[in-house]
């Protein structure tokens, strides 16, 4: 499985963008997906998951701002990302777990796509 994410750039705040996390493979359709971001000197933070089923979740940090969703046809899940604001500057990273329902443990996300790079000014 191979993971590729694009759809990163500059973005003024309150601009928006759409992610996209394109995989490879043929258990994607049925398993957990999630998206994770990293600003420059702090820890990995979970953004978003959407599992097998189509549940999703999301941090408070960006409820009612962000949407996950999938398209299992295309094997593309999809980040749109609205009312950007400069604390959501990071690198956005997607995974995929090998499990429909989403795991608590970051450890059992397997593959990882290689980040695309999200910069909102103020």
């Amino acid at each position: 499985v191979q993971l590729q994410a694009s759809g990163g750039g500059l973005v003024q705040a309150g601009g928006f963008l759409r992610l996209s996390c394109a995989a490879s493979g043929s258990t994607f359709s049925v398993n957990a997906v999630a998206w994770y971001r990293q600003a420059p000197g702090k820890q990995r933070e979970l953004v978003a998951t959407i599992s097998g089923g189509g549940s999703t979740n999301y941090a408070d940090s960006v409820k009612g701002r962000f949407t996950i969703a999938r398209d299992n046809v295309k094997k593309t899940v999809y980040l749109q990302m609205n009312s950007l604001k400069p604390k959501d500057t990071a690198a956005y990273y997607c995974t995929q777990a090998m499990k429909s329902w989403v795991p608590r443990d970051p450890l059992e996300y397997v593959y990882w796509g290689q980040g695309t790079l999200v910069t909102v000014s103020s």
